[in-house]
């Protein structure tokens, strides 16, 4: 008989012995249970007592699977054994030799398959056996919730419960549990119209999967409800939860009233604004249909707006926001006044322009017609010269004529105004504005450009003399503003000359002169002097060629001899168209042979 045998009947023997009710000193603690996550390394400890000491006491370890034991380890005084051909063979070993009362047995890598019962069974020689049990249990953290929700709308109207969104908790172990919140309340399956139906499955490799579908009947205030589901699950020594995202979801409910207001501009409006409309009702319905009527006219609007742009007065009026129910045609509606303001151009009085005598008075008005309560302001030269609709000029002079814009504005809209103009003419003579300068010097033969500047009215005639009674040719007259003429000429300077600019009308003239002086220019004294070195050249050279007797009278005449003189040695040869002869006179008159 094989030793496992006869250990096993040992074993019995002494169980049926211990069970008839023989005496036995010999006691074994053990905890219920020793909890591990999958892969961590178990520790399960037998305590025990006997009074056969150290070398009296046999110890053997099992475990229990399919309601029969299977030893996997044994030891006494003199041996410790793991039994060969277990699952449990090379991943057990026992710590202690029971001389404390206690040994310890140590199961690396757990794996699912593990999670079972283990016996310690203690026999001592002469005092009976004893045994304890503990059950080892095994946990495997699950996957993340993981919540999916409807993506189609639901209508309140459906009368049972619709479904709201699944979730999922996969690869737990123990089977993980999901409860479902709406708003951070839990929810109940069978209570208030909560339905849950719970699937789960085993994986291959043992571990659970659970999926929770959860259904409600849809109320209104469910539009803005949040759901999410939370899994809990077992972990060594204590219990966990762990949250998924939350879902919303979109609820189809009937309109009961509908509003309609004016998006921009932001205010009063004004012609030439764009306007946005937009029609809401307090519903979520896809069979609900917006419109907007104004004057009996239906208008369609796209995503509940109407723009309506470059309004004008015509635009005014009441306008209707109507929501009709195409399941059921049933008609809402809400009306609203649209004000649109307006300010027509500005009118001026007198039009246009008006002409005074100096020393008149001339009162101007300017108005516009507004919807609204109106501001006018009078410029002038872009500077304010009066406030109100009226603009009275008094003693008129010279200096009142010019151009006057009168502005409108409206003060309750921002860049709502309208403006007019008004060119006042005050008749006078022609003055003209002395220049900085009428003293001139300009080089000879160079052109002077002369400006003259004159105001009047009517405007005057400009014309330009000279000193010496020439009318000089007008290059450029313009009119720079109201009443002021600039008139220009140019002429190149041959000597020194006063140039003069008249004006005149119908009241009288002016008129100022410019002083021209003219001036060498160096190039001119260059030429004379090169020109009086190219003589004096010359006449050095003729001089040497007559005192070598190079240059004679007319053909055949003979060479005349030079004598020395106690005079001056210049001679000059006289000549007469009526005689061939010919003298040399020295400096003092003397004739020369």
């Amino acid at each position: 008989m094989a030793v496992r045998d006869i250990g096993a009947l040992l074993v019995g023997l002494l169980v049926l012995f211990h069970t008839w009710g023989a005496w036995a000193l010999v006691e074994v603690n053990m905890e219920d249970r020793v909890e591990v996550f999958r892969g961590e390394t178990a520790q399960i400890t037998c305590m025990f007592t006997s009074d056969d000491g150290i070398g009296g006491v046999f110890i053997q370890w099992f475990y229990v699977t399919g309601g029969e034991r299977q030893r996997i380890y044994y030891q006494d005084s003199t041996m410790k054994v793991v039994d060969r051909g277990t699952r449990f063979t090379d991943r057990i070993s026992v710590n202690g030799t029971g001389a404390t009362g206690g040994v310890v047995l140590t199961i690396m890598d757990v794996q699912l398959k593990d999670e079972l019962e283990f016996i310690c069974l203690v026999k001592g020689l002469t005092d009976g056996v004893a045994e304890g049990r503990t059950k080892l249990k095994v946990f495997v953290i699950p996957d993340h919730p993981i919540i999916e929700g409807v993506q189609e709308g639901i209508s309140i109207d459906q009368g049972s419960p619709s479904k709201i969104a699944t979730c999922k908790v996969k690869n737990g172990y123990p089977k993980p549990n999901i409860t479902w919140y709406r708003n951070n309340m839990p929810l109940q399956s069978n209570h208030d119209g909560v339905m849950v139906v719970l699937r789960s499955t085993v994986e291959s490799s043992g571990l659970f999967s659970v999926e929770s579908e959860l259904s409600i009947t849809v109320k209104k205030e469910d539009k803005d409800a949040k759901f999410y589901c939370e899994a809990t699950y077992f972990v060594p020594a204590e219990t966990r939860m762990t949250e998924s995202n939350f879902t919303t979801i979109t609820v189809y409910y009937p309109s009961t009233e509908v509003n309609m207001w004016v998006e921009s501009p932001k205010g009063k409006i004004k012609e030439g604004d764009s306007i946005e409309l937009h029609c809401y009702g307090n519903g979520n319905k896809p069979s609900s249909a917006f419109s907007i009527r104004h004057k009996e006219v239906e208008m369609q609007m796209d995503s509940n707006m109407l723009v309506l742009n470059n309004v004008t007065r015509l635009h005014s009026g009441e306008y209707t926001c109507v929501c009709l129910d195409t399941d059921t045609y049933e008609e809402i509606s809400k009306a609203m006044n649209l004000s649109v303001n307006y300010l027509d151009a500005a009118v001026v009085r007198p039009k246009d322009s008006a002409e005074l005598a100096q020393g008149a008075e001339l009162t101007a008005t300017c108005n516009a017609l507004s919807s609204l309560e109106t501001q006018t302001t009078w410029f002038k030269d872009g500077q304010q010269v009066s406030k109100g609709h009226t603009l009275t000029l008094k003693d008129a002079t010279f200096n009142a004529a010019g151009t006057y814009m009168c502005v409108v504005t409206v003060p309750e809209i921002d860049g709502m105004e309208t403006s007019g103009t008004l060119h006042v003419y005050v008749q006078s003579p022609p003055e003209i504005i002395r220049p900085d300068n009428t003293e001139i010097e300009e080089s000879l033969e160079n052109t002077v450009d002369l400006s003259c500047h004159v105001r009047g009215f009517p405007t005057p005639s400009v014309t330009w003399t000279t000193s010496d009674g020439k009318v000089l040719k007008t290059v450029s007259q313009q009119e720079i503003k109201e009443g002021v003429l600039i008139s220009m000429v140019n002429f190149k300077v041959t000597s020194d000359i006063t140039a003069f600019c008249n004006a005149s009308n119908e009241y009288g003239s002016d008129s100022v002169a410019f002083n021209i002086k003219a001036k060498s220019s160096g190039v001119i004294i260059a030429v004379i002097i090169i020109c009086i070195l190219l003589l004096a050249v010359l006449g050095s050279v003729l001089y040497f060629l007559y005192k070598k007797g190079k240059i004679c009278g007319r053909s055949g005449k003979q060479d005349l001899t030079k004598e020395k003189s106690n005079k001056d040695n210049i001679v000059v040869e006289m000549k007469s168209d009526n005689t061939e002869e010919a003298v040399l006179l020295g400096v003092n008159g003397e004739k020369q042979p």
